[in-house]
């Protein structure tokens, strides 16, 4: 099914031809799934977005989410999208069967999210942050943590979020001083939470907060965080609600997704909200990163479905708007021509093909990104798990930025396609690129995702993660060589790993001399780059398949379609990848022109 927002048949090629769903059903935990059940579960998915939530997209942006008379007030279609997803079993799609689950894949689960994202992006982070928040529980929490809370937020009638920033400290975690005080079997809890998605509304029956906060005499720094399980309402055994003493003090208006409610919290006004210790002490950070870590790719997938949805949409727009006329073979127009739609201008099809290069890159690298989620948990084989963990761990940053960063790209050439119309508010676009700017900074901004690559996940363990992809890039590659027509590509990309080696090198003399603020000083060009490489690997990879089906005969998809994957291949080597030299060029170069740079030349 083909819509203004969603290209179903390129998810289903991505999912089953391409990164091969049918290998990850076979895992013990998935044996109940095929490819049939999973195809039903995608299409009831899809109908539940055209109905429940495309349809509202710009009525919840036209009507934002607001603090009025100390409560939130969303959409009413929050509430129903809320019940709705309860009743198809989404917020239980990723969990055990013991827990009430329905043990899906991620890589499913990914799938499905993304659906809903391109169709409302507004909506699924309610629903996404509380399955974020019941899995961390169920992770780390006691047995009394999780018989309380889980059960209620798994079935959709309780709200989860994550509460890390402060006023005060930003991104800076080691700055949080939100404080935790021992009193018996809980803790009391004050202090403040600002950029809290999905923190409270009018009409929820409670939400479940995880805080991070710190004990008294906990150690400085990130070191001495501990992680709570707070909620609005705190539960008693005959299980009524009474209030926890958490404030909702306000909101935040902003650009874009308006419909998503972002909360300003303060914890303990009347010294009266208590929290719950989850794990052990001093550890908080360690466990909400399995939370973040989800969240990240999370992030990606949004912006890679703001891409889509963008993407369609200019699409569509320059398959109906007739404006100028194509030059002749002298250079000239002739007026008396009709006019002819504006697809037809060169200009304009590379600007939807970038479009597409990226939306459709990005989403391969999200659902990659979830099926080595799913190996590295599920995998029968100890030293398999361990290669597909670090290999998640390596794309986990890439697979946030990328989709955020180049997504910004991508709907940005979406907006010039509509020209004029692009810019007002009669016309979709705009809104995609209003709500996309803010993925590039939800859950650790572009510059920290970039650190986190270059400076912890390229050097860990020897650089062990960059060797097992260095091996799966090689099996592409090796197997693009063998078909002539792929052949010069695959050299292409070939070439791209040894200069992705040369610029690692360089790059390392500075951390091998201890200058490590050097190092990382261009650690988002790096990104960059690095981002750039990867998903030209999953261009060859996705043109690689789209030949054999070719070959085969294989009418899945139809053959328009496959070669249609072999050109934007070949679009993205062309237009995208040569990119990657002038970054290497920009992280070869010894200037330093940031780190030592005196404040007075910013003057």
């Amino acid at each position: 099914m083909a819509s203004r927002y969603l290209d179903s048949e390129t998810l289903k090629f991505l999912l089953f031809e391409v990164h091969h769903l049918d290998e990850l059903l076979q895992q013990e935990r998935f044996t109940d799934y095929d490819r049939e059940s999973v195809g039903l579960f995608i299409d009831a998915v899809t109908d539940f977005s055209e109905k429940e939530l495309f349809p509202y997209y710009r009525e919840m942006d036209a009507h934002p989410a607001h603090f009025e008379a100390g409560e939130v007030h969303v959409h009413p279609q929050v509430a129903r999208y809320m019940k709705r997803a309860k009743e198809m079993g989404l917020a239980a799609a990723l969990f055990d069967y013991d827990d009430g689950g329905l043990q899906m894949p991620n890589m499913v689960v990914t799938a499905a999210a993304y659906i809903q994202e391109t169709a409302n992006n507004h909506l699924p982070g309610y629903l996404g942050l509380t399955f974020g928040a019941a899995e961390l529980i169920l992770h780390f929490g006691s047995r009394q943590l999780k018989d309380t809370y889980v059960p209620h937020m798994i079935s959709g009638d309780w709200n989860g979020t994550m509460c890390l920033t402060e006023p005060q400290a930003g991104s800076s975690l080691s700055d949080i001083v939100t404080a935790a005080v021992p009193q018996g079997d809980h803790y009391l809890i004050s202090g403040q939470k600002i950029f809290i998605s999905g923190g409270d509304y009018k009409g929820v029956e409670n939400v479940v907060h995880l805080v991070l906060a710190r004990i008294e005499g906990a150690p400085a720094g990130t070191k001495g965080i501990s992680l709570f399980v707070v909620p609005k309402h705190r539960p008693a055994a005959d299980g009524s609600l009474a209030f926890n003493d958490v404030n909702t003090v306000g909101d935040f208006q902003k650009m874009g997704q308006r419909g998503y409610c972002t909360t300003h919290l303060s914890f303990g006004d009347h010294q009266d909200c208590r929290g719950w210790l989850v794990g052990e002490p001093h550890q908080g950070l360690k466990y909400m990163f399995l939370m973040m870590n989800g969240a990240r790719i999370a992030v990606g997938r949004g912006a890679a479905a703001i891409a889509m949805a963008a993407w369609r949409a200019s699409l569509a727009y320059a398959k109906e708007r007739p404006q100028g006329r194509a030059l002749s073979s002298t250079g000239k127009k002739d007026v008396s021509e009709a006019q002819t739609l504006i697809i037809n201008h060169p200009d304009v099809r590379r600007m939807l093909l970038t479009q597409k290069v990226i939306a459709e890159g990005a989403l391969s690298l999200v659902l990659l990104s979830s099926k080595y989620q799913d190996l590295s948990q599920t995998h029968p084989e100890e030293a398999e798990r361990r290669k597909y963990g670090y290999l998640l761990e390596l794309l986990t940053p890439v697979a946030k930025t990328y989709p955020s960063e180049k997504g910004i790209e991508a709907v940005s050439n979406g907006v010039q396609v509509l020209g004029g119309y692009g810019f007002c508010s009669d016309f979709i676009l705009q809104q995609y690129y209003r709500d996309i700017r803010i993925f590039s900074i939800y859950e650790g901004t572009t510059g920290i995702q970039s650190m986190d690559l270059l400076g912890r996940k390229v050097t860990m363990d020897q650089g062990i993660a960059l060797t097992h992809l260095a091996g799966e890039m090689g099996k592409t590659t090796a197997a693009a060589m063998a078909v002539e027509g792929l052949r010069p590509f695959a050299e292409t990309l070939a070439g791209k790993t040894g200069l992705m080696k040369k610029v690692l090198d360089s790059l390392m003399n500075y951390a091998g001399k201890g200058n490590y603020e050097r190092f990382l000083a261009d650690a988002t060009v790096f990104m960059e780059f690095f981002g750039n490489i990867l998903v030209g690997w999953l261009w060859l990879d996705m043109a690689l398949h789209a030949h054999q089906a070719i070959s085969k005969g294989d009418t899945t998809h139809g053959q328009g379609f496959y070669k249609s994957k072999i050109h934007a291949m070949e679009f993205y080597f062309t237009y995208e990848l040569p990119k990657s030299e002038a970054q290497a060029r920009i992280l070869l170069n010894t200037a330093d022109l940031t780190v030592s740079v005196e404040d007075s030349l910013f003057e």
